[in-house]
């Protein structure tokens, strides 16, 4: 008896810890407020666990990880052009995000899950064209929320 009490506990905490987890929806745009080619928004604050929805708002884009932006652990992804991606933030840190079309244009985002563990690595990448200037301003923004 008192071993299905604590399974039954177990799993009630289990299935509260997924209904905690949100869903983040970054919008893949041509324009928006923050300028042209962006994503929106551009920097999200999330908890591991919680996933990542990149919707093609606008045709032509992508979403796809940048290498040496992401936390030890994390799973590298990429989605297809014109396709809606799902990522679920698998460890804690900064994830590195481009449009691969767009990538010099500076159509990129940011994504802390929990602390930014990994600021010192992704700072250290280096981004073609108009993606290091928003680079700059999204891991100052990330250092800021600390």
């Amino acid at each position: 008896m008192i071993g299905r009490i604590a399974l039954a506990a177990t799993m009630m905490a289990t299935a509260m810890g997924f209904a905690q987890a949100a869903d983040h929806e970054i919008r893949m745009l041509n324009k928006g407020a923050g300028g042209f080619m962006v994503f929106e928004p551009a920097f999200i604050q999330a908890a591991v666990g919680d996933t990542v929805t990149f919707v093609p708002t606008d045709k032509s884009h992508d979403a796809g990880s940048i290498t040496g932006m992401a936390p030890a652990g994390s799973m590298p992804f990429r989605g297809k052009i014109n396709e809606k991606l799902t990522v679920k933030l698998d460890a804690e840190g900064l994830y590195g995000v481009k449009c691969t079309p767009h990538y010099g244009m500076g159509m990129v985002a940011l994504i802390a899950a929990g602390k930014p563990v990994n600021l010192d690595e992704a700072r250290a990448v280096k981004h073609p064209g108009k993606a290091q200037k928003a680079f700059e301003a999204l891991l100052a923004r990330a250092a800021a929320a600390q």
